[in-house]
């Protein structure tokens, strides 16, 4: 039977859903030999992937090599059904197996995604026609206003103290860091982001912003304490809403950010700057041309606006396991569905750029800390809820580091607005990563 994995105590004394299945272990151990149809499903599956350099370990102690090739990884299957399951739809069944238990790996886990995604990118191009819609990825979940809320609570309302334990220490950033210099702390990385973003925004003391998506707050509480500027930030995460207004008492800012409970389609007023980080991949595609004219309307004619999200260099669905277990509704657009909304709006596009391996750092950096504190989640949820999130914190990795997904920044303002900086030299003069942090 299948088993719906929920957190056993919870920051509200609620227990927010959290629909992570998983699919049981045998109730006795298979020692029976692999059946030889079994032996040519797994070569026949291996080359359908790009003959990458994984072996086999079967069930009863068999091992099945790869082609060619020295192995670089092992793939347990704990059981039969597990390597049926596997063939049947491998985007969606090696999540759900690892999660499990039935499908376990030798190595590192975020190495042998990436030796995956790069063998089949290669191999999908010769894919007939009937295996792409076989394993297909299917199309996002509906990201409606009500729909949004049920996405948004499946993810961020597990409990703030599950996301203490590996997000930064400074200002709990649940997005990509800035990396100037390879050697950074996660805590400086994550404020030399912030300080990138009110750069291109071009804050000044006494100006507003508007903030789509906030999270736990700290891009809003940075811009008040650093810029002087008024922030409403918006947010449909009663968890993340509660510690970001703890914190902004605590630091003395209540007078300058005003931490909204609502959808961001429900944005009033004019500002200065309109900024949404990590928002852009749970609005959907067929929202775009809405929240362009939101923006539009939202922006004062001398405004700078910046969305700041997870991307494609081609459009493409996100995978089936991601999508269904962890992020319900994700879509990452390519760049060509990104400037839909900067068309639409008839905006003029200041500045794109991509910090893509500055992501995949980042999530290393996550991976180590949520290592360290595996027993701990454990205990929180159940080892089940803690192999899915390791498997896409490294899948996660992997797609970044091969090009997979990409993280666009992209800074834009009204097409008439003149009141623009004539370069991009302010954005550097000095590091934006604090000595300490």
């Amino acid at each position: 039977m299948n088993q719906s994995t929920a957190r056993k105590g919870g920051d509200n004394g609620q227990e927010p859903k959290n629909h992570i299945l998983t699919l049981p272990l045998e109730d006795t151990p298979v020692e029976r030999s692999p059946h030889t149809h079994e032996r040519w499903l797994i070569a026949k599956l291996m080359r359908m992937a790009g003959s990458p350099p994984i072996r086999f370990l079967l069930w009863n102690g068999d091992v099945v090599e790869p082609e060619n090739q020295h192995p670089e990884f092992t793939l347990q299957l704990m059981d039969p059904k597990a390597l049926y399951t596997l063939v049947a739809n491998p985007n969606l069944a090696f999540g759900d197996l690892y999660s499990a238990g039935r499908l376990r790996v030798e190595g590192d886990l975020s190495e042998l995604m990436e030796a995956l995604y790069r063998s089949v990118h290669q191999a999908r191009q010769k894919w007939p026609k009937w295996l792409e819609t076989i394993w297909r990825n299917h199309s996002p979940r509906s990201t409606g206003i009500s729909e949004a809320k049920e996405n948004i609570h499946h993810h961020y309302d597990l409990g703030n103290e599950f996301y203490q334990l590996w997000l930064d220490s400074a200002e709990m950033q649940y997005t990509c860091a800035y990396y100037e210099t390879p050697n950074l702390t996660l805590e400086q990385a994550q404020l030399a982001k912030l300080e990138h973003v009110c750069r291109k925004l071009r804050l000044k003391p006494g100006m507003t912003v508007v903030e789509a998506g906030c999270g736990w707050g700290g891009l809003a509480r940075y811009m008040a304490r650093n810029y002087g500027v008024k922030v409403h930030a918006y947010n449909i995460s009663r968890q993340q809403l509660n510690y970001a207004r703890q914190e902004a008492h605590k630091q003395g800012l209540d007078h300058l950010v005003d931490y909204v409970e609502d959808d961001y389609r429900n944005i009033s007023g004019q500002y200065d700057a309109f900024v949404s980080i990590g928002m852009l991949e749970h609005v959907g595609k067929d929202n775009y041309n809405a929240l362009s004219e939101l923006i539009k309307r939202s922006l004062k004619s001398d405004g700078i606006a910046l969305l700041h999200s997870i991307g494609r260099n081609r459009p493409m669905l996100m995978n089936a396991w991601i999508e269904k277990r962890i992020f319900p509704g994700a879509y990452p657009p390519s760049i060509g569905e990104f400037m839909q909304i900067c068309e639409h709006g008839d905006f003029s596009v200041l500045d794109v750029e991509n910090l893509r391996l500055h992501y995949a750092q980042t999530l290393s950096h996550w991976m180590e800390r949520f290592n360290d504190n595996e027993e701990k989640i454990s205990a929180m949820y159940d080892e089940h809820f803690t192999r899915a999130w390791r498997m896409y914190l490294a899948g996660s990795i992997a797609a970044f580091r091969a090009g997979s997904l990409q993280l666009f920044q992209v800074v834009f303002s009204h097409g008439d607005n003149n009141q623009l900086p004539r370069n991009r030299r302010d954005l550097y003069d000095f590091p934006c990563a604090p000595e300490e942090a």
